[in-house]
């Protein structure tokens, strides 16, 4: 990579580096303090949803707000809004009130990754989008990692210590982005395809983004909550949610390249299959077992890895004047899948005791290996398979990161589909 590409990309980078250690933890903080002050896990599935609709909201309006106020501005905002956030979740507990809290935090942090990601993709054009999304996937995973893996150590300085550092990293964030040298890109608003559209081109593809969006979000949300409830510290819990995190970072590309190789369909009913028994075999796994920790690993690179082939696949099939509103839909699918999760989920725990999340796992990926298998009798396999491109979810305007000159090749024989508006958003720059 050049040093003008670095150059260009380090400020947003470093960014989103220090905004996701802090905000990396507080989904499993939140869901183990609500489950500390003996909070049901139907209560605590609706407060961890809040967060995740915020988030389909930012989804959906952010890009407005972010062409009249301009990146750096909305950039400096949304990060204030997730430290003031966090700050007031620290400051006192009431379940109501968290609930408003996570909401706009899953509003600022979707508009964080917004101005990000744009930004990305002013840095370079579809010849090396490649590695800006490698690097990009690193430091959101990687801060993951850190951030899951330092919580006990964190909440041993105090109870508000967690918050206030979460605080103080958003905070902190600003400065690469007003301090280092940058060019500040103009955005355009998304016009992703509609449910209907994308049922069209690839069901396969909108169920799997679907699916991986309820499994992923019941990860976030509810998993800390039943590794408290079989009696592990909240270090431990930690430790155990940054295996997840590890095993959505290091299963990408070997599962990516497998996707490449064989029908990406054949591979999404493996990892939907896999998940299934990865779930089933945790229900029955002692509390102390040593396997935990493998599994998690195994099932996080399952469930995480699910979404970026459910694209890849849809993306087989989709000319290349529609792959960027295409990617936004599924993005937008996947969004809708999060929120819905935490509520549908919870009270398969409270019914079941804490197992019933894997039995929910097991349930959400049973249905996706049916579909799947139906849909595989249907519709035979793509003669033009788009290269697989790993990666984690998006802003809709991020999902363009994913629209490599490869990509686009692969996609330019597909006939058009019917009449999108607002296909690609065009990249426009201007210095800052």
């Amino acid at each position: 990579m050049s040093p003008r590409l670095l150059a260009m990309a380090l400020a947003p980078l470093l960014g989103l580096f220090i905004i996701a250690l802090g905000n990396g933890f507080m989904s499993s903080l939140t869901t183990l303090r609500l489950g500390a002050a003996g909070e049901s896990a139907t209560t605590i599935g609706v407060v961890s949803s809040t967060y995740f609709i915020g988030l389909t909201l930012g989804a959906i309006f952010n890009d407005r707000l972010i062409l009249r106020i301009g990146h750096i501005r909305a950039y400096t905002s949304f990060a204030s809004l997730i430290a003031a956030t966090i700050l007031l979740q620290g400051l006192f507990y009431d379940v109501t009130w968290w609930s408003v809290l996570r909401l706009i935090n899953g509003w600022a942090a979707v508009g964080v990754f917004l101005v990000i990601e744009s930004w990305l993709l002013l840095a370079g054009d579809a010849k090396i989008r490649g590695r800006l999304l490698a690097l990009y996937m690193i430091a959101f995973y990687g801060a993951g990692v850190i951030a899951q893996a330092g919580l006990g150590e964190i909440t041993q300085l105090g109870d508000t210590a967690p918050f206030m550092l979460a605080g103080v990293l958003a905070a902190l964030s600003v400065l690469p982005i007003v301090i280092l040298p940058r060019v500040s890109p103009l955005l355009d608003q998304v016009e992703p395809l509609k449910p209907r559209q994308l049922l069209d081109v690839a069901p396969s593809g909108l169920v799997g983004c679907f699916g991986s969006g309820v499994a992923i979000a019941g990860i976030y949300a509810l998993l800390p909550l039943y590794l408290q409830r079989i009696g592990l510290a909240v270090g431990e819990v930690g430790n155990m949610m940054a295996w997840v995190i590890l095993g959505a970072m290091l299963l990408q590309y070997p599962v990516g390249r497998w996707s490449d190789r064989k029908d990406r369909q054949d591979v999404l009913i493996a990892l939907a299959a896999l998940c299934v028994v990865l779930s089933l075999i945790t229900v029955f796994l002692p509390s102390d077992s040593f396997l935990l920790p493998a599994m998690l690993f195994l099932l996080g690179g399952g469930v995480f890895t699910l979404y970026p082939v459910a694209v890849s696949h849809a993306a087989d099939r989709a000319p290349s004047d529609a792959l960027v509103p295409m990617i936004q839909g599924l993005l937008l699918i996947n969004s809708l899948g999060s929120a819905m999760a935490p509520v549908a989920i919870s009270p398969m725990m409270t019914e079941f005791g804490e197992a019933g999340l894997f039995w929910a796992f097991a349930v959400v990926n049973l249905a996706m290996v049916c579909f799947f298998m139906w849909r595989r009798g249907k519709r035979p396999a793509a003669e033009h398979p788009a290269p697989f491109t790993a990666s984690t979810t998006f802003s809709p305007t991020g999902a363009e990161l994913r629209v490599t000159e490869d990509l686009m090749h692969a996609a330019q024989e597909h006939p058009p589909l019917e009449p999108v508006e607002n296909p690609a958003p065009a990249q426009r720059s201007e210095s800052h």
